[in-house]
């Protein structure tokens, strides 16, 4: 069974959205991921949102290349979420025909969270893209069961859904057993990469390795082949390595064309 592969945005973090949808063309990948919205506030990102020239520049290059937007970042719940923060996120979404928007949640009233994933699924609903919901052990969704439970509690909305991140898998609680148990409905995607494995880190060496220094698959001590093994078989798979000191000596598009062949073997 062929699997779609998508180019995450912090492994082309480099590149503008018309150049990483022109770096996937020519290494294979399918799809792109995009940040559009940063992960806090002045972070980086990609910029879109507001831009019309660039926006106009994007959707050329993807009737170009044929590469389309799987998913776009980032939102994050937190106690006083209001999901028309993001109002312009859905609206560029939509003209891009990206598939899913990844949530992260950071509010410690898991009740209100749920209520507010729930909100958020059904303003997004007319936007055609899912809320794909991402558990990672320093936020408040801390593991896969987590996610579930909260998607669940939310009333399992049809554009909900669960992502689940190699890096979180491997420094969580999170068994196989729990991939294994996730309804095959609420996956959209996955993404690969590859640590140390364990639950001894820091939420700051967490978040310093989920930002600066992913390994590519296989070189570190991850389950990653377990992993893939435990999700369906057409699952799409965006390929998410960042690794500033690696990057700093191959340029963008070698980079993505290494990431997709390291990952390859454990997802083929």
């Amino acid at each position: 069974m062929t699997r779609l592969y998508s180019l995450a945005y912090l492994s082309s973090h480099r590149c503008t959205p018309v150049e990483t949808l022109r770096i996937a063309a020519q290494t294979g990948y399918p799809f792109v991921g995009l940040r559009l919205w940063p992960n806090a506030p002045g972070a980086p990102q990609q910029h879109l949102l507001d831009q019309p020239q660039a926006l106009r520049e994007t959707l050329a290059a993807q009737r170009d290349t044929g590469v389309g937007v799987f998913d776009l970042e980032i939102i994050r719940i937190n106690a006083d979420f209001d999901p028309h923060t993001w109002d312009a996120l859905y609206d560029v979404g939509a003209q891009l025909q990206a598939k899913a928007i990844l949530v992260a949640g950071d509010d410690p009233d898991e009740a209100r969270l749920t209520a507010n994933y729930a909100r958020l699924c059904e303003v997004m609903q007319p936007y055609g893209m899912t809320a794909d919901l991402e558990f990672m052990p320093w936020t408040e969704v801390k593991d896969a069961q987590a996610a579930l439970r909260i998607v669940q509690g939310a009333g399992m909305p049809s554009n909900a859904g669960i992502l689940v991140d190699a890096l979180h898998f491997g420094r969580s609680t999170t068994t196989l057993d729990d991939i294994r148990a996730i309804p095959r409905q609420l996956l959209h995607y996955a993404q690969i990469c590859d640590a140390e494995a364990g639950l001894h880190f820091s939420s700051a060496q967490m978040i310093h390795t989920a930002r600066c220094e992913r390994l590519l698959p296989g070189d570190g001590s991850i389950d990653v082949r377990g992993l893939f093994a435990a999700l369906p078989a057409d699952l799409p798979v965006s390929v998410e390595v960042v690794n500033f000191a690696r990057e700093a000596h191959t340029p963008p598009t070698e980079w993505a064309a290494e990431c997709l062949a390291a990952s390859r073997p454990f997802t083929d």
